[in-house]
């Protein structure tokens, strides 16, 4: 397996870093951060024994932190914050935390809010930025959503880039999924080929965990815990009715992450269907026939549906796309909702069927305390490695590491729950729900 994790460098290195730590181990202070440190992509010993037969250097990630040379004179950087995409618990937490180490870590004042995605840098949409300050922004994490908006679609790379020179931007910050990380990579490659130096850091965000080479990122950990809670409540109305079926769609378009953990947290769950999983309704090992096996012998049951499962039973051959240009899903949970009321009402069998789907309470939601945490995280690291001058890098989790890892790498696909894994066995191990084959 290869794999390509060098961060592109905007040149050398010639000013000091403002911070004053420590280049000595055991002194009771941080230390710089070297760019040869690196995080091992597999930690396991048999990958370790294979490197060593094979004389190959293993595949590493480079570990972030503060430089003690930086690329960038922090008292003439301007730096931009963008939030794109779809809301996600933490977005105002990573801006406040960028706000502030910028300001007070490396004493830069001049520091542009882009309101409503990528929007905010085309002229034409006359959407103003914000100058962000710690005063305007020393309060915005106790909300969820982002104080700068956002919105979906792509824009124009080119005058995206003419907006950031005209105004002297040094630096901008692009939170958001997929394709936010893939217009900030395309942003990255424009100034290049402008011969602008301009360092452009993705943070990613995501509440479907579906980026991949991330342990985890932003706002998942806050999604699965509400989303818990209102798996909890359905299970009661399940078990208030004779034959009662709680029905819940949570988020999770390509990746099933999100409704794994809420049914593991929750322990009451009986069936959980994500996109990774194939199933059919029909049959003797059908999903409507073992849902009425359960009511049989327990007379209720729980069932999770990722947004993204059971596309290909849904017989609608049109094909939509949003702005972002992501496939539009069909909705899954209304489709299975009509499809087990018909099929019990078929066979004149008794039941109450709760429909639910918080999806967009989910979203919105202020982030807990983890994921306020990491989101801190995040933010401090993006910020020390653009004043260290690496442009198309995204910062994230790896072996509880914070590492530097090339957007073009993260973006090639997405993350996704593999049912050969410990953690899918789990949740069959949990539910007792079959695997469909």
């Amino acid at each position: 397996m290869s794999l390509q994790t060098h961060i592109r460098p905007l040149g050398e290195n010639k000013y000091p870093s403002p911070l004053k730590l420590s280049k000595t181990k055991d002194d009771g202070r941080y230390n710089y951060v070297d760019d040869s440190e690196r995080i091992l992509y597999d930690t396991t010993l048999e990958h370790f024994k294979k490197c060593i037969a094979s004389n190959e250097e293993p595949i590493s990630f480079e570990k972030a932190g503060p430089r003690e040379m930086l690329y960038f004179n922090p008292s003439k950087v301007k730096a931009g914050i963008v939030t794109c995409g779809g809301l996600c618990p933490g977005l105002n937490n990573v801006i406040r935390s960028l706000v502030m180490e910028l300001w007070y870590r490396y004493n830069v004042r001049e520091i542009f809010g882009f309101r409503y995605g990528y929007e905010g840098m085309i002229p034409s949409y006359k959407h103003e930025p914000y100058n962000l300050t710690p005063d305007f922004v020393s309060d915005i994490h106790l909300t969820g959503g982002s104080i700068l908006g956002s919105s979906r679609g792509n824009q124009d790379v080119a005058e995206m880039v003419n907006t950031l020179r005209d105004m002297g931007v040094n630096m901008l910050f692009c939170i958001g999924g997929d394709g936010t990380l893939k217009g900030a990579n395309a942003i990255a490659e424009e100034a290049t080929r402008q011969a602008y130096d301009l360092a452009v850091a993705g943070i990613p965000k995501t509440i479907d965990n579906d980026v991949n080479y991330m342990e985890r990122s932003f706002g998942f950990e806050t999604a699965f815990s509400i989303a818990s809670d209102i798996v909890r409540d359905a299970r009661t109305e399940a078990t208030g009715a004779f034959n009662g079926i709680a029905l819940i769609k949570l988020m999770g378009r390509d990746s099933g992450f999100i409704a794994v953990h809420a049914a593991l947290s929750n322990k009451g769950v009986n069936f959980v269907l994500i996109p990774e999983l194939s199933f059919k309704l029909e049959g003797e090992k059908g999903f409507l026939n073992v849902l009425k096996r359960r009511l049989e012998n327990r007379h209720y049951a729980v069932v999770i549906v990722a947004e993204g499962a059971g596309q290909d039973l849904i017989e609608d051959h049109i094909v939509e796309k949003d702005l972002s240009g992501n496939i539009k899903k069909k909705d899954i949970g209304l489709f299975l909702k009509e499809k087990i009321s018909s099929y019990f009402d078929s066979i004149e069998f008794p039941h109450t069927l709760r429909y639910i789907d918080p999806s967009y309470i989910i979203r919105s939601a202020q982030a807990n305390a983890n994921d306020s945490k990491l989101c801190s995280l995040l933010a401090q690291n993006a910020v020390h490695g653009a004043m260290a001058g690496k442009t198309g890098f995204v910062v994230g989790l790896w072996n509880s590491q914070t590492v530097y890892l090339p957007i073009s790498l993260t973006v090639k696909e997405r993350k996704k729950v593999n049912l050969e894994s410990e953690l899918w066995f789990n949740i069959l191990e949990t539910t007792g729900q079959p695997d469909f084959k």
